[in-house]
């Protein structure tokens, strides 16, 4: 998502600023009018040029996955403790922070996560992931706006193809909570123009069939094999609850799943 999103905000007469880790995309990012910066973030400290990339920067978008499927021993936190300290040492006044719906666990009761929810994940991502908003939410050297996805979709790239073909799938009732890429976009570019800051927002499409359904009818529409699911065990999952962002921001999904 940060690439459309750095051209979005680029397009809307914004200076933009990218980082990656990757040499390869270097042009890419140049090429698209944003100022390219090849940085790494690592449990040990920072690689790269952190001083030109935040120096006269007025908001610092973080949308860096933890990486625990690759790494589950992997210290993210560590890594995000090293980028809070240079966002103060550069004094940026401002953060949006990309969090996941996942810091919210999954129950039978298809609990509806609000906007006063307090998140409970059990998981080592998820626990990271809550450790990491606390801290950015309690440092008073700048604003910080938190903003937790649900599952992240656009025509290339849905749930349903990975899940095409598959048998044995765990969940079938469970609530569906997916939102488009645009979407997204769309969300941080509005909390950026409005100033909304200090604020945690859920954000996902308000409609939640369930999972069989929902990703049976993907398949069948799209001429892909139909997934099969296991019903021996009842379901678990929860209900994003988006009405709360709508109204901060007074915006409308246009994306539908």
């Amino acid at each position: 998502m940060g690439f459309p999103l750095a051209k979005t905000l680029v397009s809307e007469g914004l200076s933009v600023k990218g980082s990656t880790t990757s040499n390869d995309k270097l042009e890419t990012l140049t090429n698209a009018d944003i100022d390219a910066f090849l940085i790494q973030l690592q449990p040990e400290g920072i690689i790269g040029n952190i001083t030109d990339f935040l120096s006269n920067s007025t908001t610092v978008v973080i949308n860096i996955p933890p990486g625990l499927r690759k790494n589950p021993t992997k210290d993210h936190v560590a890594e995000i403790k090293h980028l809070i300290r240079a966002i103060e040492e550069h004094r940026v006044p401002n953060v949006i922070y990309i969090s996941s719906t996942s810091v919210f666990k999954d129950d039978e009761n298809f609990p509806v996560i609000g906007h006063n929810t307090k998140p409970n994940g059990m998981s080592s991502s998820a626990k990271q992931l809550i450790e990491i908003e606390e801290l950015l939410q309690n440092n008073t050297s700048f604003k910080t706006t938190i903003i937790r996805f649900a599952g992240l979709f656009d025509a290339e790239r849905h749930p349903a193809k990975f899940l095409s073909g598959r048998t044995n799938i765990s969940n079938p009732e469970a609530p569906v909570n997916l939102i488009h890429k645009n979407d997204c976009i769309e969300i941080i570019s509005k909390v950026i123009k409005t100033n909304r800051w200090n604020i945690c927002l859920n954000a996902s499409f308000p409609d939640h069939p369930t999972k069989k359904d929902y990703y049976s009818a993907y398949c069948e529409l799209h001429d892909l094999t139909l997934p099969v699911f296991n019903s021996d065990k009842k379901s678990e999952g929860k209900i994003i609850d988006s009405s709360k962002l709508e109204q901060l921001l007074n915006f409308t999904f246009q994306q539908g799943i």
